[in-house]
């Protein structure tokens, strides 16, 4: 098979972000998915990397390339060869990682680490230098996760829900989150729903401590009559909506939908909107971002 034959065959997904974002986490997950993985490589190796990928009778398939803003100079460099590759290899994914500066800042006074690109200064001046070098990953990304509020356990979660199945698929991937409003919004939510309008199970006293994954919620929830014609009005909307994305070219599509606490009412309608997702011919999966969280 020649090299042009094998990057047709390859998956090659390059993981970037900032410092603290959880790039490392991220290369061990895919690991466990059954990713080769290359961590910190220096962006000037990109292209013998992945031509040593592709050389025949390499039997590598999955492909990540972890990339930070260690590499420096080397950047222009860098967004060069990754153009390259997404011209040349037929599934080619760009996540890009991040968080908010407070998240960042904790993250590092935890560790006791100096910022790579700030060394003898603030952190947070580390953390603007690198958002700046690395505007352009994160514009040229296909996913942007927020990390601010993730655990280590989330961000498996929902790379997993990217990338679990053996291989990239083409079409549109879509993944739905549930949220509670009271914790914020998902940042990488590509549409947001709020289903806080419907009758709350929290104030049925034998619901309260349930969850929507439990029977009991569900019967609630999808019985009441505002429930049925809103999910008809939905179906419509994303057969026009994830037609429409995947025509674009979109590969990977997030919808949140939120209630107040993240526990009931959202999660029952994600699994819904979820199983109305696979029925119009689309992949989907479901994160339920908050459902753990103790009640308050």
């Amino acid at each position: 098979m020649s090299l042009r034959q094998r990057a047709q065959h390859v998956d090659v997904l390059v993981i970037s972000g900032l410092s603290g974002a959880g790039r490392s986490e991220a290369a061990k997950a895919l690991e466990d998915l059954g990713w080769f993985v290359v961590d910190n490589l220096p962006p000037a190796l990109i292209k013998t990397m992945v031509s040593l990928a592709l050389a025949p009778g390499n039997d590598i398939d999955l492909i990540a390339l972890v990339i930070d803003a260690r590499g420096g100079t080397f950047f222009s460099e860098a967004m060069k060869e990754l153009e390259k590759l997404r011209r040349d290899v037929c599934n080619y994914r760009l996540v890009f990682l991040e968080a908010s500066d407070d998240a960042l800042v904790r993250r590092f006074d935890a560790s006791r680490r100096r910022h790579p690109l700030a060394p003898d200064d603030r952190v947070a001046v580390g953390i603007q230098r690198e958002r700046d070098l690395m505007r352009p990953f994160r514009e040229g990304a296909d996913i942007v996760v927020d990390t601010s509020d993730m655990s280590v356990r989330a961000l498996r979660t929902r790379l997993g829900s990217y990338f679990s199945d053996v291989r990239v698929t083409d079409g549109l991937s879509t993944t739905v989150i549930s949220f509670g409003y009271k914790y914020g919004l998902p940042l990488d939510a590509d549409l947001v729903f709020d289903v806080r309008f419907l009758p709350n199970p929290h104030w049925v006293p034998d619901l309260r401590p349930l969850t929507g994954l439990e029977q009991g919620v569900k019967d609630y929830v999808l019985g009441q009559t505002v429930t049925a014609v809103f999910m008809d009005r939905l179906c419509d909307l994303l057969m026009v909506l994830l037609n429409g994305y995947q025509e674009e070219g979109r590969h990977y599509l997030t919808v949140a939908i939120g209630c107040t606490g993240g526990r009931h009412r959202s999660v029952v309608l994600s699994e819904a909107i979820a199983a109305t997702v696979r029925d119009l011919g689309f992949r989907a999966k479901v994160v339920h971002r908050d459902v753990e969280r103790p009640q308050t």
